[in-house]
């Protein structure tokens, strides 16, 4: 293991990150982040954390401490995701997303979040194609333990990601040609869901009222 004091500093820092792996910082997750401050980037760019947490930057790093950055995002009460299960096609986009794993789900079948679970990093909603989750108020606050645990998950599905790539690519292996069919076939099937989800909602929405013809004029005697 690498044991320079850069990478020292970057186990300290990213201990003192929230862990909420939401890329508000521009990088991938809070221990890049970690590791791009101990090479010298801004301590100033964790909504998540705000002022409390570049303080304890500020300490590591020997730095005076510095107001968050707004074009990063703005500190604010934990949210956390919530899927509409009546329009989910579950097509694993979300799930997929999810940097700590937080939801689950088959594909095809309905999803749901774990909010027990859930950063709020709100990863999942862009890809989305049918518009059904929605960031809500969590109604608790994130805690050191669930800083803990989401690390947890995150590095876990890296290693996970991680394996599946080399298991993909690996020389002599049937799985890559087996990948793209299957590939082919989710989107297929992401699409077709997502053509009856629309026709669905266009059922749902009330065409907008015609003016009414004005009456044929009175017959001439």
């Amino acid at each position: 293991m690498d044991a320079t004091p850069t990478h020292a500093l970057a186990d300290r820092l990213d201990a003192a990150l929230p862990q909420m792996q939401c890329r508000r910082c521009g990088h991938a997750g809070c221990r890049p982040y970690a590791e791009a401050i101990a090479a010298g980037d801004a301590i100033n760019r964790c909504p998540p954390g705000g002022d409390a947490v570049i303080a304890t930057l500020a300490a590591l790093t020997a730095r005076p401490p510095v107001a968050l950055d707004p074009a990063h995002g703005r500190h604010a009460p934990l949210t956390v995701a919530r899927i509409d299960e009546a329009r989910c096609i579950g097509c694993t986009l979300c799930r997929e997303a999810c940097p700590v794993d937080a939801i689950v789900g088959a594909g095809k079948r309905m999803h749901t979040v774990v909010a027990a679970l859930c950063s709020g990093c709100d990863l999942c909603v862009a890809p989305c194609p049918v518009d059904c989750i929605d960031i809500v108020p969590a109604h608790r606050a994130w805690g050191s333990a669930d800083a803990g645990e989401a690390r947890v998950r995150f590095d876990a599905r890296a290693r996970r990601l991680a394996t599946a790539a080399e298991d993909a690519g690996a020389p002599g292996d049937a799985a890559p040609a087996r990948a793209d069919p299957e590939r082919a076939g989710r989107q297929q099937a992401v699409a077709a869901a997502l053509v009856r989800a629309r026709a669905r909602r266009a059922a749902r929405v009330p065409m907008p009222a015609t003016a009414a013809a004005p009456p044929p004029p009175p017959a001439k005697p």
